[in-house]
């Protein structure tokens, strides 16, 4: 179970996933701020109904801008890996602070006709603006980080599938495991045998696969999921990761050597160049190495 100590999962700074959860609080916050507005409860009773829309949409408009800048840069901070899941919660809950401020900001600036605001930002005033962001955006935000959730586990639950090869003599364990590989959709796109699997490179959000064909041609297969998802379902396997774009098949390596850039795995073959392993993964490389 993850704690919040632990690195920010995957699945919840993803590209696409970051334009999902914008999307959905932008409707989910006009349908909070429809339903704040039926009530007629808030600063703007007492407002001519064409003030109260101007106002509202203009200050939509100026929180989306907001928030899209603020997971732009969650999104860059997630790809340098150095975001923890109490601190990506802790950011979010900043971004519904910020967006409180804004709110607070715009309200007092706007020479409203019958508002029904204090003459200062008050404490009080400033609670009840972040309580309404927080409701806005922290609920269309753990809806989504649940659905990633889900989706992720089923994604690693159909790729640790291993299929038998059917076959008239005995085989060894390892040559009767294939990697079955699935796309974000949950959708089976790929079964290679991993003996015949020799690495996988990260491209964006999705994938490539090079593989050896029955006629010993070296292909290439490309899916849209990413290496993460990969990473953990193959953890107790071959596969391991060697840089932040490379999964490599250990039982593929000829040769590691140490050049001045650090160290590189060679696999045997000349359609494959020498694959680098960064610092962060070459401790758990060379001890896979040194026990084969």
């Amino acid at each position: 179970m993850l704690s919040l100590r632990d690195k920010a999962p995957s699945y919840l700074l993803g590209k696409s996933q970051m334009v999902y959860m914008v999307t959905l609080a932008a409707f989910f916050s006009i349908f909070f701020l429809a339903v704040t507005l039926s009530l007629s409860t808030g600063p703007w009773t007492g407002m001519p109904a064409i003030e109260v829309f101007n106002f509202c949409v203009t200050f939509f408009i100026i929180a989306l801008c907001a928030v899209i800048v603020d997971k732009r840069l969650q999104y860059l901070a997630g790809k340098k890996g150095t975001l923890t899941l109490g601190g990506y919660v802790a950011w979010n809950v900043a971004e519904a602070l910020l967006v409180a401020l804004l709110y607070c900001l715009y309200l007092y600036i706007l020479p409203l006709t019958g508002r029904s605001v204090p003459d200062e930002i008050t404490p009080v005033f400033l609670v009840q603006a972040f309580a309404f962001c927080l409701i806005a955006l922290g609920i269309p935000y753990l809806v989504a980080g649940m659905f990633f959730a889900l989706q992720e586990k089923d994604n690693i639950i159909r790729m640790t599938n291993y299929a038998d090869v059917v076959s008239d003599e005995s085989l060894p364990i390892q040559d009767e495991q294939k990697i079955t590989l699935f796309d974000n959709n949950g959708t089976l796109k790929l079964s290679v045998s991993q003996n015949n699997l020799y690495y996988i490179e990260s491209d964006d959000n999705y994938i490539k696969v090079w593989y050896m064909d029955a006629a010993g041609v070296l292909k290439q297969y490309m899916l849209r999921c990413r290496l993460k998802t990969v990473e953990d379902s193959f953890r107790d396997s071959s596969l391991m990761r060697c840089n932040r774009k490379y999964i490599v098949n250990m039982t593929k390596v000829k040769v590691l050597s140490k050049e001045k850039g650090g160290y590189y795995l060679d696999l045997g073959t000349e359609a494959i160049d020498p694959i680098p392993v960064t610092k962060t993964y070459e401790e758990a490389i060379l001890t896979r190495f040194n026990s084969r």
